[in-house]
């Protein structure tokens, strides 16, 4: 059974999963909240466009590479995602970041997981969002994180995986802030990782 993270909370990924990982995914998932008759004709509702990132970063806190929806893969290889989701409509992940951390390079210390809203809908207008990890290779969910804080953010940086030797830790963040693309995210993201 997955963990459900609260925001600062860390696992080992490592001792959830009972051996050792060689491949995990960040699944994203979000609905646009319903409008009614009115909402609908003063312009609520509707798709919601949400993109998932991931910034790789060395020991001393410097990006390394991205992957995003304009790169769906990282240099090396190593992570891979799946597309461009703009609607959020369905059941299950909308977006997923797949990570083969045994290709992964060794200066590579930390993946920071973010979303944000390239469209500029703010989360008031997003519900039933959570990012969750999964052991790709027995197919089973590790840690679920809802990022259920409404408000006028356009962006959150969902959590961060921390490699402490072959182990990697989870660590849930949900800090929010605004921003369009992974590039207005980032400096917020290191930080985040640095405290």
């Amino acid at each position: 059974m997955a963990i459900t993270l609260s925001k600062n909370q860390s696992i080992s990924l490592e001792k959830t999963a009972g051996s050792g990982l060689t491949t995990i995914s960040l699944g994203l998932g979000w609905d646009p909240v319903k409008a009614g008759l009115l909402g609908r004709l003063m312009g609520s509702g509707g798709a919601i466009d949400l993109d998932a990132s991931c910034i790789l970063v060395d020991a001393d806190l410097q990006p390394v590479d991205v992957v995003w929806f304009r790169q769906l893969a990282s240099k090396d290889g190593s992570i891979i995602h799946s597309g461009d989701n703009r609607t959020g409509e369905g059941d299950g992940d909308d977006e997923t970041i797949h990570v083969d951390l045994t290709r992964l390079p060794a200066t590579v210390k930390y993946l920071i997981f973010t979303v944000n809203s390239f469209t500029g809908q703010n989360f008031e207008k997003v519900e039933n969002a959570y990012c969750r990890i999964l052991d790709r290779s027995a197919n089973k969910e590790l840690a679920r994180f809802n990022l259920s804080e409404k408000g006028a953010h356009t962006g959150i940086v969902m959590g961060s995986l921390s490699r402490e030797g072959s182990d990697w830790d989870f660590k849930a963040i949900g800090q929010v802030t605004n921003g369009r693309t992974v590039d207005d995210l980032a400096n917020l993201a290191i930080q985040a990782v640095r405290s």
